[in-house]
């Protein structure tokens, strides 16, 4: 059973650092990197409009990843998405791309397997493009899987 890292991470206060490429209206607070990581159904990353955008998460440690999980609003889905991951040990160096994957335009779970699992602290997830015509993406739910 694949376990969520970023929760892992979270609650055996190893802890984690995040970005994102934009806000909504800059509402932090509705819209903020917070919800991705809350597990609450009802709360979302919401992004600007414009592409692309992307979601970047640091460990303290490093962190095997073997998989990616996410929830989208439909209409609002990321397309020709990507997942990137550091080359250094202290996750603030260069990003390599590891694999591409493609969500479908519906607001069900997905999961992403990734061909080989990768081990490092930094890792991004790049929406390209979006389903939405303004480039906006709105994500509920994020879970990198070991």
């Amino acid at each position: 059973m694949a376990v969520d890292v970023l929760a892992a991470a979270t609650e055996s206060g190893r802890g984690i650092s995040s970005r994102v490429s934009s806000v909504l209206n800059r509402n932090v607070k509705e819209f903020g990197k917070k919800h991705l990581f809350d597990g609450k159904d009802d709360t979302c990353w919401n992004s600007e409009q414009g592409s692309p955008q992307w979601i970047h998460v640091v460990f303290d440690e490093k962190q095997s990843v073997g998989g990616v999980e996410l929830v989208f609003q439909g209409g609002f889905v990321g397309k020709n998405c990507h997942l990137e991951a550091s080359c250094d040990d202290e996750g603030d160096g260069e990003l390599v791309k590891c694999q591409d994957f493609y969500p479908e335009d519906t607001n069900k779970l997905q999961t992403f397997k990734l061909d080989r699992p990768v081990t490092a602290r930094a890792f991004r997830i790049v929406f390209s493009d979006s389903t939405d015509f303004f480039g906006r993406i709105t994500v509920y739910t994020l879970r990198l899987l070991n």
